[in-house]
């Protein structure tokens, strides 16, 4: 399901994500079918608060819906992807076999 307060800045190649003035950030290149997920960015004191958790379902949930595959090179995503498996349909074959998945 995608999150309503996530918008995707197309421009700047980034989810963003507005909390207390801040913004949390998910950096990506849209190559298609492909979308690489370079980055997780989560302001320092807004952390520990599952922001990039509900970044990463909202950006699972857009590329699922979008027919794009995920190359997750963004250490947290790659992490994300191992503990939740079910999004493994969304994840490009080479990055399944790495992550195991």
């Amino acid at each position: 399901m995608l999150d309503p307060d996530i918008r995707d800045n197309a421009e700047l190649n980034r989810y963003e994500l507005p909390v207390d003035g801040e913004v949390a950030v998910v950096t990506y290149n849209l190559s298609p079918p492909n979308l690489m997920i370079t980055e997780t960015l989560v302001p320092e004191r807004l952390e520990g608060q599952g922001i990039a958790s509900r970044l990463a379902k909202h950006v699972l949930a857009d590329a699922r819906a979008r027919d794009l595959l995920i190359l997750p090179v963004c250490p947290f995503f790659s992490a994300y992807l191992q503990k939740h498996p079910e999004y493994a349909d969304v994840v490009h074959p080479t990055y399944r076999g790495l992550l195991g998945i």
